[in-house]
């Protein structure tokens, strides 16, 4: 687990290849609801959601992945789990040096999504990956790829903490995955995860919205990509910009009116698709948070 930029002992060029992700799994937002606040996101939000439209705006992103040529499934979510629609939260998962498949359950920071790691776990005994879990001794918590972010197409994690997922749980994923995992500490609870404030666009090019970063972490992404793309306060506070995800290394789907960043991105040689998330940024969620990639 590295720390600081300068324990970093490698390039990206002395890392094994890793495939992107061909599938995506999302849970329909049947249930989905405002019924407690474990965000400041959420603060002013109790009970306003409008469900139609946020069938709405999940429909087209799920339509979009489809577009896009990815295979999609989606499960319906269950009546007392309103957060289970963020689908990216309660597993990592991964395929080994040996093209096996496989999936890290996380342990959720809160009691009230707790009960969602089973579901997934389900889901991913049923697609036949082999199921891991952490002690608990030293990972207090984790919370899947809401913190965990695969470097686009390189056997490398960067790993957020300080509100959602404990440190010391990436020592044991790093052992567990035989993986080397770049720690970043966030310090704005706005940001309370790592896919809230980074989004990995392709191997050499990164999103991020710097100020949710302690700068020991800034000084460690700047020294891995070539390029870095930074958000506005604005667009990363109210527009979610950097919950953005960027699948296959060209297209971004992101969240409507990102104007500032969405040009930058243009710039840089991606293609943008927006989608409405309203309902969903709401509860501190956006395109990323709404979906789970896996092999």
């Amino acid at each position: 687990m590295y720390t600081k930029a300068e324990q970093i002992d490698f390039s990206l060029s002395d890392l094994p290849e890793m495939p992107a992700p061909s599938n995506v799994l999302m849970v329909r937002p049947t249930h989905y609801d405002i019924k407690y606040v474990i965000n400041p996101h959420m603060n002013d939000n109790l009970g306003s959601v409008d469900k139609m439209q946020a069938l709405n705006e999940w429909q087209h992103l799920y339509d979009g992945f489809k577009e896009l040529g990815y295979s999609v499934k989606a499960i319906d979510g269950l009546e007392d789990l309103p957060d289970m629609v963020f689908c990216a939260n309660q597993s990592l998962p991964y395929v080994d040096t040996n093209g096996k498949k496989g999936v890290l359950m996380s342990i959720m920071n809160s009691d009230y999504r707790k009960p969602e790691v089973i579901r997934i776990e389900k889901f991913f005994k049923d697609q036949d990956f082999e199921i891991q879990h952490l002690n608990g001794e030293n990972s207090e918590s984790f919370e899947g790829m809401g913190d965990a972010l695969w470097h686009f197409k390189k056997r490398l994690l960067w790993g957020g903490y300080g509100f959602r997922t404990s440190a010391g749980a990436y020592e044991e994923i790093s052992e567990k995955l035989n993986t080397p995992v770049i720690a970043l500490e966030l310090v704005d609870e706005k940001f309370y995860h790592l896919d809230t404030c980074m989004s990995m666009l392709s191997t050499d090019s990164v999103m991020i919205y710097s100020d949710a970063f302690a700068e020991t972490g800034l000084e460690m992404i700047h020294k891995m990509f070539g390029t870095v793309i930074e958000v506005s306060k604005y667009e990363a506070e109210n527009l979610f910009a950097a919950n953005a995800t960027c699948p296959d290394g060209k297209n971004v789907l992101i969240q409507q009116g990102c104007t500032d960043v969405n040009k930058k991105l243009r710039d840089a040689g991606f293609s943008v698709h927006e989608y409405s998330t309203y309902e969903f940024i709401k509860s501190g969620g956006s395109v990323f948070c709404m979906k789970l990639l896996y092999w």
